[in-house]
């Protein structure tokens, strides 16, 4: 057993032993692939979304050195008809760029070929000295036969940020490898997988042989990395977790065809742990967002606080160069923070969100960090407004808003009605910790601004908020009633507080009235 080729099969057992998700469907494809325009492919996904398992089951599958038939009895996959033909059938070289940048090595282009070349020779002894890889697999199939399967998990780790000079470097390998006459004759398909595309020039790929499937252009590969919802529920059945309270924090990724996919890591922790909380961060770190958010800084400012206020923004990703290097507009960090899983991106109409509490609760973190005057200090005091709220301060809630308008609507409408809409649907967007927050919610004889929906399981109140301009708060409590707005939360929790907000143009304040009502 090799480091990079015929590694084995323990890689994909610790998987299998650890409540492992079935998306061996994708070797169907893959198969299918071989030998194809298709098979140089390059998959690029978020962390934590599932790259690094389903790269040890192809090498698992693949590999000739092992007989892995046992671990794939009862898998999708052993239900297609390429199945035996391609299982055990090929040498695998296998790469994770990883481990090689934790290397300090003054040409770590030049290491990772003669460490590979290096681990080849131990299999095919009869190798002459060779520094290149592609030497080396050319030798081999010339005197073999043997045509391989060649695999780089996280491939992008050395263009996303480093110095120009070891990019350069790395592609032109890169290119050695699969861009050479006799590419075709070597590989019978190469897998790489990263969080970001290949990387452009102008607008042409580095490596223009490869089929790219990426986060905002999935076609394929949309349901297997990730969890689906069907998924989902299966794993809340076995782990006792609640259904809708696990959607709302790690749901409403959209990957294409799949228009519901879950944060498949955190899905996994919160078995564990039952909070329901944001582990993002301890995964990836927002101070790599930090760096780029000051780009096109009051664009990027806006759609993010759009974003914050429940709102999708316009975001064009065509013009992405796929790197971290040539970040120049607010489209171009908007794209970032697609590739990197901080919003979704959903391609039917080319817009972008946040995608769920786990994000929502790692955006605010960043806008209280990020010096936005009192945008900044305003997002620390949701979650107090939230509980001003269940506790009926009304003073504090009436202050509160006042603050809140004259800070939100310079960046998110015009003075206006809809403007204090927004300012308050603003100054709620902490809610969504605990509720779901609907808006224009059909109820009644009509439609209530705001409902805010207690999480099943939650001992929190249902919360009513409706809006007048120029008005009276008053009028806004009657109206809930006249209507019957309340019925919608019939049996939905034990109290019900109901919120009338009037916005007096005049004054420039805010009038706040409230009552209380048992289970409805």
């Amino acid at each position: 057993m090799g480091v990079f080729i015929n590694v084995g099969k323990y890689r994909f057992q610790s998987a299998l032993n650890s409540d492992f998700v079935d998306k061996s469907g994708v070797l169907e494809f893959l198969n299918k692939s071989i030998d194809t325009e298709k098979s140089f492919m390059c998959v690029s996904r978020p962390r934590r979304f599932g790259k690094s398992i389903i790269a040890s089951m192809i090498q698992c599958y693949y590999d000739r050195s092992i007989d892995s038939k046992s671990m794939f009895e009862g898998l999708e996959i052993a239900s297609k008809p390429s199945y035996l033909t391609y299982l055990n059938k090929y040498p695998v070289i296998s790469i994770d760029l990883n481990f090689f940048c934790s290397v300090k090595e003054p040409d770590l282009i030049a290491y990772i070929q003669e460490q590979v070349v290096k681990d080849l020779k131990v299999a095919y002894p009869f190798l002459k000295e060779k520094r290149y890889i592609h030497g080396a697999l050319t030798e081999i199939n010339q005197k073999t036969g043997d045509r391989f399967i060649f695999m780089i998990d996280e491939w992008d780790r050395l263009v996303r940020d480093v110095d120009t000079k070891l990019q350069n470097d790395y592609l032109n390998f890169l290119r050695s490898l699969f861009k050479s006459a006799n590419a075709k004759d070597i590989f019978a398909l190469v897998y790489m997988t990263g969080i970001l595309p290949i990387i452009k020039f102008e607008t042409q790929s580095a490596l223009n042989n490869f089929k790219e499937y990426s986060v905002v252009d999935p076609v394929f590969t949309a349901p297997y990395y990730g969890f689906t919802k069907e998924e989902v529920k299966v794993l809340c059945d076995k782990f006792d977790m609640d259904f809708e309270r696990t959607k709302q924090a790690y749901d409403s990724y959209i990957f294409g065809s799949a228009r519901s996919m879950f944060n498949p890591n955190s899905v996994m922790e919160n078995a564990d742990r039952k909070t329901y909380a944001s582990f993002w961060s301890r995964t990836a770190s927002f101070s790599l967002v930090n760096r780029f958010i000051t780009i096109d800084a009051d664009n990027v400012r806006k759609c993010i606080l759009r974003m914050l206020n429940g709102d999708k923004v316009a975001v064009d990703v065509t013009n992405f160069r796929n790197d971290m290097k040539n970040i120049e507009t607010c489209d171009d960090v908007l794209t970032l923070l697609i590739h990197l899983g901080y919003l979704s991106y959903d391609p039917e109409n080319g817009t972008a969100r946040i995608p769920n509490t786990e994000v929502l609760t790692e955006f605010s973190n960043i806008v209280r960090s990020a010096n936005w005057g009192n945008i900044s200090e305003a997002v620390a005091k949701s979650s107090k407004l939230v509980q001003d709220t269940i506790d009926m301060d009304s003073d504090a809630i009436a202050k509160a808003f006042d603050e809140y308008r004259f800070e939100a609507t310079s960046i998110l409408t015009s003075n206006n009605e809809d403007s204090m809409a927004s300012a308050i649907r603003y100054a709620y967007f902490s809610a969504v910790s605990h509720y779901k927050v609907v808006r224009e919610m059909s109820a009644g004889k009509g439609f209530a601004d705001m409902v805010f929906l207690p999480l099943r399981k939650s001992s929190r109140p249902a919360i009513l908020v409706e809006f007048k301009y120029d008005k009276s708060a008053d009028s806004a409590i009657n109206q809930i009633h006249n209507k019957n707005y309340t019925g919608v939360l019939k049996g939905l929790a034990e109290r019900v507080i109901l919120v009338g907000i009037n916005y007096n143009t005049k004054l420039s304040k805010h009038e706040v009235v409230m009552e209380e009502m048992e289970r409805v």
